[in-house]
C-alpha cells in the first residue's frame, strides 16, 4: 500500500501512532519517500506511543476532533485490517458519506480476505433491506492497493435525495 500510494505521490493521514499497523502503513510510506500527517489526542499521546519521525503530527483534544481534521485533511479513506477502532472510525466516516456531508471515496483493504465476514454481513444488511444497495456501492473492497486506488480516482459521489423509504409497518 505504501509503496503505491508513493509512486501516486498520495500522503498519508492517519491516527498517530508509531505501533501496530498504524506505525507499519507511516514507516512504509515514510520510507517509500512520501508525506505523513499523523493526529494524536493529548491523552493517547503517550499510551499510543506517538510517532514522532513523520512529516508532521497534530496533537488535538479529543478523539472526535482528532477524526474531523483526519477527514478535513483526507482525500479519500481505506481501513485496512485492524481491530474495533478502525471499524469504527471507518463506519463513521461511511455514514458521514451517506448523510452527503463529504464526498470522498471509501474502501476497503481486503489483506488476506480479512475483511470478507464484514462484507457478507453489509451485503446482509442490503438484502433486509436496511442498507441501500446505492449506499453499499459507496464502499470499494480490493485485495490489491493499485486497484482500489485506481477505483478511489474515477469516484463519483452517489446523488441520494434520502435513505430510507417512509413505508409504514
Amino acid at each position: 500500500m505504501a509503496r503505491v500510494m508513493a509512486n501516486k505521490n498520495i500522503g498519508l493521514v492517519y491516527g498517530g501512532a508509531s505501533i501496530g499497523v498504524m506505525g507499519a502503513i507511516a514507516d512504509a510510506v515514510l520510507e517509500e519517500g512520501g508525506e505523513v500527517i499523523g493526529i494524536i489526542p493529548k491523552e493517547l499521546f503517550v499510551k499510543e506511543v506517538a510517532h514522532t519521525g513523520i512529516t508532521e503530527l497534530r496533537e488535538v483534544s479529543s478523539m472526535h476532533e482528532r477524526k474531523a481534521l483526519m477527514a478535513e485533511l483526507s482525500d479519500g479513506f481505506i481501513a485496512l485490517p485492524g481491530g474495533l477502532g478502525t471499524i469504527e472510525e471507518f463506519f463513521e466516516i461511511w455514514t458521514w458519506a451517506q448523510l452527503g456531508m463529504h464526498h470522498k471515496p471509501c474502501g476497503l483493504l481486503n489483506v488476506c480476505r480479512y475483511y470478507d465476514k464484514l462484507i457478507d454481513f453489509l451485503d446482509h444488511t442490503v438484502s433486509e433491506q436496511f442498507l441501500k444497495d446505492v449506499n453499499r456501492s459507496m464502499v470499494f473492497v480490493e485485495e490489491h492497493p493499485e486497484v482500489l486506488l485506481q477505483k478511489f480516482e474515477s469516484y463519483k459521489a452517489a446523488k441520494v435525495k434520502k435513505w430510507i423509504g417512509r413505508k409504514t409497518i
